[in-house]
């Protein structure tokens, strides 16, 4: 991946379904803007592009896809999302956070039988996030949250497929630089103490 140059920050939260992704980027979100900072706050799968609205109907059954036309699907809807909202983004020194993005589709992609080597060679030529943060929580516990919102489980929300996502993002520390892991089966705002520490690393 391709280390950034531009004056802002991409931090990208990262975890599995249920894991409390949302409540941590709007914390942080909060946070960055009270030191006053100008953010972007953004997401993946984006429903910006065509790709994107393919990859909604995929997961909530609509459409059938492959899993490999289905991690294509991912790239070109991150490609345009990179070119159209992130880059110029940073380019202005803003910081963008985005809920998810490529280590998705290494992790989610494992889980339905792609060889990660793979996976990555397709996100090589994307850009490296200054900062990555998992929110590592047990597939078990995910499950429970999933369940508890009372809402139809998408593609991917099933404790096997969960089971096998875990398995590629406990990983991703050690394959890539600027990442790491936050233990979040814990109270959220001692979970987002651990995420702040990174972020005044990041920032100065």
């Amino acid at each position: 991946m391709i280390k950034s140059d531009y004056l802002g920050k991409f931090i990208v939260v990262e975890g599995l379904d249920g894991s409390g992704k949302s409540a941590q980027i709007k914390l942080l979100v909060d946070y960055l803007k009270e030191q006053g900072k100008d953010v972007v706050e953004t997401k993946e799968p984006t429903i910006d592009s065509e790709a994107g609205r393919k990859i909604k109907q995929a997961l909530r059954k609509e459409i059938i896809v492959e899993p490999l036309e289905l991690q294509k699907l991912y790239v070109q809807d991150r490609k345009e999302h990179l070119e159209n909202k992130v880059i110029p983004a940073l380019k202005e020194g803003k910081f963008v956070v985005s809920s998810r993005y490529d280590f998705s589709t290494f992790a989610y992609g494992h889980s339905d039988g792609l060889d990660v080597n793979l996976l990555v060679e397709l996100n090589k030529e994307f850009l490296l996030p200054d900062l990555t943060i998992i929110v590592d929580v047990s597939p078990e516990s995910c499950v429970q949250r999933i369940e508890g919102r009372g809402e139809p489980k998408e593609l991917f929300e099933q404790k096997e497929k969960l089971t096998k996502v875990n398995e590629i993002y406990k990983k991703i520390p050690s394959m890539f630089a600027n990442a790491m892991m936050v233990n979040g089966e814990r109270p959220i705002l001692d979970v987002f103490e651990d995420v702040k520490k990174e972020i005044i690393k990041l920032v100065g």
